[in-house]
């Protein structure tokens, strides 16, 4: 599966415990988000776009309004590094 750099990162991110926190306008839909990794620090790469691919993709997963998480399959997707580089 061909996998963005961007994509990759916030995998990796998510992978490591991180979350994606996601916010909705008056019609429920997700207009911004946010990924968290498990320190607490906001990673920049992680834009709406991106989300929707990995969403799409069924990388990342909610299950009832939380946050966001890496799913088995994007675990299995994601390609393994000793940092985010």
């Amino acid at each position: 599966m061909n996998i963005s750099k961007q994509e990759q990162r916030v995998l990796h991110a998510l992978a490591q415990g991180g979350s994606i926190i996601h916010r909705f306008d008056e019609r429920g839909h997700i207009v911004e988000v946010d990924c968290m990794n498990r320190d607490g620090w906001r990673l920049a790469d992680c834009t709406l776009a991106v989300f929707h691919k990995l969403r799409r993709r069924k990388l990342i997963g909610s299950l009832g309004g939380a946050p966001y998480r890496i799913t088995r399959e994007g675990l299995c997707a994601v390609r393994s590094q000793l940092d985010n580089r």
